[in-house]
């Protein structure tokens, strides 16, 4: 490893995406990190040394044997701090996975045992393909640290899972495999979040328009800083955070549920997530006609929040969040008060949420 702790060297396997890990370069380079790229003679067929050495400022090394004194495997797998492999094609993954040391890179992750970052990009029938998944099983059973593919246009008019990554995407990874062995490794974090919604008829409901980003971003954040994630989740339509387990709920009482499955295992919980105050007393089988709307009888739902705070065991901690539009620290303090909770953030919504 380095004294900088900030080397990255950039594996670029040989697929048409090996374009985009130019951008990535540079992405890397505005983050602080220093990189040092090493392609497969496959990649090179996509984009050349020279275009690699202009945006590192560094010489690039493809072959084993082309500085066999300096035993290039071993000198490049000790100065890097992590290792990120972008893009890998499935037939790279296939030779990670093998533990196959055919050409330089491979040597390398063979001799290194710093972290490792794999970016798949492929055609979506290689990536869906059962030989791929295994693959990337053994993978991630060994600590790599394997992203999922984007959604979307490939080559040609294809569409599917496959695309390669933006370079925000593989960065906010990278960032989150560095502070995985800082504070708060060992953790167990549950947390909640979006909004509940309690159905009318199949086709009404009552919800709040909780969409969920401040719980998966506290999710990331804690991920970033080792802790183990546990994610409920409430009709959210966002990424899910790499490495957390994701519990979907869409009902209030499907969050209590999930609550009591997974809060006893747990050393905090962020209650981050809307939850509804009250459902419809009777759910209707048919959609109700307009005219027949008159009036919702509604009961109320349980406090989640408050029981859960009321019943933990010692030294769990609990969160809470309130949304509130007057006397924000007012209603926040009467709120941590009478729940009995440990800390609570209170989000100002007067302007709407």
């Amino acid at each position: 490893m380095s004294r900088s702790g900030r080397e990255i060297l950039l594996g670029v396997g040989g697929g048409i995406a090996a374009y985009k890990s130019a951008d990535l370069v540079r992405r890397l380079q505005d983050s602080g990190y220093l990189v040092t790229v090493v392609p497969t003679p496959a990649s090179l067929n996509f984009v050349g040394s020279a275009t690699w050495e202009a945006l590192t400022g560094r010489p690039v090394q493809t072959q084993v044997w082309e500085n066999v004194h300096a035993v290039p495997h071993i000198s490049l797998a000790e100065n890097a701090d992590y290792i990120v492999i972008a893009p890998a094609t499935a037939d790279l993954i296939a030779r990670l996975a093998q533990g196959r040391a055919d050409d330089l890179l491979t040597n390398i992750v063979l001799a290194s045992a710093v972290p490792k970052l794999i970016v798949p990009a492929m055609h979506p029938e290689m990536w869906h393909d059962r030989a791929t998944a295994d693959n990337v099983e053994v993978l991630r059973n060994r600590g790599f640290v394997v992203m999922e593919p984007d959604v979307g246009r490939l080559t040609g008019s294809d569409v599917g899972a496959g695309r390669f990554p933006d370079s925000g995407s593989i960065i906010s990874e990278l960032s989150a495999i560095v502070g995985r062995t800082s504070d708060l490794l060992g953790v167990k974090i549950l947390i909640t979040a979006g909004g509940t919604r309690e159905a009318i008829d199949p086709v009404r409901f009552i919800g709040n328009r909780s969409s969920g980003k401040q719980g998966y971003a506290i999710a990331q954040a804690a991920l970033a800083r080792g802790a183990t994630v546990r994610l409920v989740s409430a009709n959210c339509d966002l990424p899910i955070p790499q490495g957390a387990q994701v519990t979907p709920v869409e009902t209030a009482d499907q969050m209590q549920d999930a609550l009591e499955e997974f809060f006893e295992d747990s050393d905090v919980l962020v209650m981050c997530a809307a939850v509804a105050d009250a459902k419809p007393r009777n759910l209707s089988e048919m959609k109700i006609k307009k005219k027949d709307l008159h009036s919702i009888e509604l009961v109320a739902n349980p406090d989640l929040l408050a029981t859960i705070s009321h019943n933990r065991k010692a030294g769990q901690i609990v969160v809470g969040f309130a949304a509130e539009t007057s006397n924000l620290e007012l209603h926040a303090q009467n709120k941590l008060d009478e729940k009995g909770l440990d800390m609570i953030f209170v989000n100002d919504v007067s302007g709407g949420a």
